[in-house]
This record gives C-alpha cells, structure tokens and sequence, in this order.
C-alpha cells in the first residue's frame, strides 16, 4: 500500500472574483486541500512542471483551468498537460470557462479534460455548479505521477 499524498488543487484563472467564488465553495463542500492559484498561464506552467513542489516533480494534482487567460490560450495548456510524454498526462483536468460553444467544449475533450463546466454568468448557478465540483472533488481518486503503464 504506497501512502498517498494529498492532491494539491491547481487553479489557472485570471479573475480574481471568480478565483474568490472557486475557493470558497469549494471550502464550503468541505475540501481542505491546498488551492494554488495562477493569474497567467506562463506562470501555472512554470509551476506545474518545474517547481520543486509542482505536480511534475511533487505528485498528484487537480487542474482547474480557464480557457481566457491573458498570456496565452488555455486550450494550449491542456494540450501541452495532456501531451505524450508529459509526466502530466495522468493529471485530471477541470476546465471552468464561460465558454459554451459546441466545437470548443468538443476541443477540450479531444485534448484530453476529464471535465468542462461552463461558469454560469448567475452567482447562484456558478457557485452551486462549484459546490458539486466541490463533492466531485472529494470523491475522485488521482493517479499518482509515477504510475507507469
């Protein structure tokens, strides 16, 4: 039996209200992991693969990532986290955006997300849609970033 470390949550979303209203429903569903947020994607990706207590190098993680982000496209990092080879590639990723065009959400899929959510423009819709990410969170096994095939 390996011990398992907790699952850090990584948080890729320029909003800062967004950011606020993510964290604390997801506080509110009762997950206490520990909630890394980035603004841009140049520095989420610095985290996530070269930081000595990013996921690369650290194990398991949750990415919550936006698809708007100010430096770069968010459909290029799930590209890049799901590419082969990435140490990464096991990494579940939820994306949060307010995008819901059809050829877009199917773009993530072919990417490899696990899971696309649309924010809701209405508080209360966004923050109920957070919360049962929140459960879903809670329920979820990660693999581990050493497991081989």
């Amino acid at each position: 039996m390996t011990n398992h470390q907790p699952v850090n949550i990584v948080m890729i979303e320029d909003d800062e209200g967004h950011a606020r209203l993510i964290e604390k429903n997801i506080r509110r569903a009762g997950i206490s992991n520990r909630i890394r947020h980035f603004t841009d994607g140049t520095s989420a990706l610095d985290y996530l693969y070269d930081a000595p207590e990013g996921p690369a190098k650290n194990g398991p993680a949750l990415i919550l990532l936006d698809l708007n982000l100010p430096d770069m496209s968010g459909t290029d990092i799930l590209g890049r986290i799901k590419a082969e080879g990435s140490p990464l590639k096991r990494t579940p990723v939820v994306v949060l955006t307010t995008t819901d065009d059809k050829v877009e959400i199917q773009r993530c899929y072919d990417l490899g997300c696990n899971v696309y959510i649309t924010k809701p423009v209405n508080y209360e819709n966004f923050a109920d849609a957070i919360r049962q990410l929140g459960l879903f969170l809670s329920v979820i096994q990660v693999p581990e970033i050493g497991d081989a095939d």
